[in-house]
């Protein structure tokens, strides 16, 4: 039983350093887009000097923000690209364990 109880803890390892990686990237798209939408605000700011239509998000607005993001992660897509491949070896090593094992993969570990 104790080889189980090793293979359990593995996985529990495994699956838990796999959320820490999906967290981390979770962590920079939720600060592009932050940084993104500062841009946007800040450079509406600049164009538009009157107040009564400073909280308006118009399609322009919306077209400057999805270029600030394109252009943010452009700049960060090294590490996007670590982050993605690690998480690729990281579901390829849980699988072939619970291949190599014969334990049936849940529902947490499947979805990317």
């Amino acid at each position: 039983m104790t080889r189980h109880t090793e293979i359990g803890a593995l996985l529990a390892r495994m699956d838990a350093a796999r959320r820490g990686t999906q967290h981390h990237l979770a962590v920079i798209e939720r600060q592009v887009a932050k940084r993104a939408e500062r841009m946007t605000i800040t450079a509406r700011a600049k164009r538009r000097r009157r107040r009564s239509s400073a909280g308006a998000w118009t399609g322009a607005d919306e077209r400057a923000y999805q270029g600030y993001v394109a252009d943010l992660m452009l700049a960060r897509m090294p590490e996007f690209d670590v982050l993605i491949r690690h998480l690729a070896r990281q579901d390829d090593a849980l699988t072939a364990l619970r291949v190599r094992h014969g334990i049936a993969a849940t529902a947490a570990i499947v979805e990317r």
